[in-house]
């Protein structure tokens, strides 16, 4: 009789060393560790919070717009490596960005993680650093909190539901880098 591994062990062996290697790699964790506009917004025109359910990484966010155009950015990012590294590429360059700009950024982060051959290009286009995420789909999501919570808070002020109108404040942004 031919002994084989059992089936259960074969389901739950780890990750090859060199896939996670790949995952992890030093740009995507010095991204991760430098993480800017931490903190809130006193007077932020509207807030929103992004989750993602499967591994619980949360990005909370704080903004104020000038007609399309970001001018103000808070962030609360408690998120995996990945939650983090996305967050510190987009922080890096989304004051001055317009909401135009956010939603192609997240198209094309979305579509990079598809594999459909698209990478980000203009002012997000360090996003092109999570390119090996796509071939972990549980991850996706983490990946884009930052992204859906600022689209989020645009269309609360777009559509007048934010912190404005709700009379909402919070403390002052803390611009230091924050861990998991």
């Amino acid at each position: 009789m031919d002994l084989k591994e059992p089936v259960a062990m074969t389901l739950l062996k780890p990750e090859p060393e060199t896939m996670l290697d790949d995952l992890y790699n030093g740009k995507i964790l010095a991204y991760a560790g430098n993480i800017s506009h931490v903190g809130t917004l006193k007077n932020s025109q509207a807030s929103a919070d992004a989750i993602s359910k499967l591994c619980g990484s949360r990005v909370s966010v704080d903004l104020v717009l000038s007609g399309q155009t970001v001018v103000e950015f808070a962030q609360r990012v408690k998120a995996c490596a990945l939650g983090q590294a996305a967050a510190g590429i987009v922080s890096e360059n989304v004051i001055g960005a317009t909401i135009d700009e956010l939603q192609t950024a997240q198209k094309q982060l979305k579509g990079m993680l598809a594999g459909d051959g698209v990478t980000p290009d203009g002012r997000f286009e360090n996003l092109k650093y999570l390119e090996p995420v796509k071939d972990h789909r549980s991850r996706h999501a983490s990946t884009l909190l930052v992204l859906d919570a600022l689209l989020d808070a645009a269309n609360q002020i777009e559509t007048g539901n934010g912190n404005i109108a709700a009379g909402a404040q919070s403390t002052e942004t803390l611009n230091a880098p924050q861990a998991m």
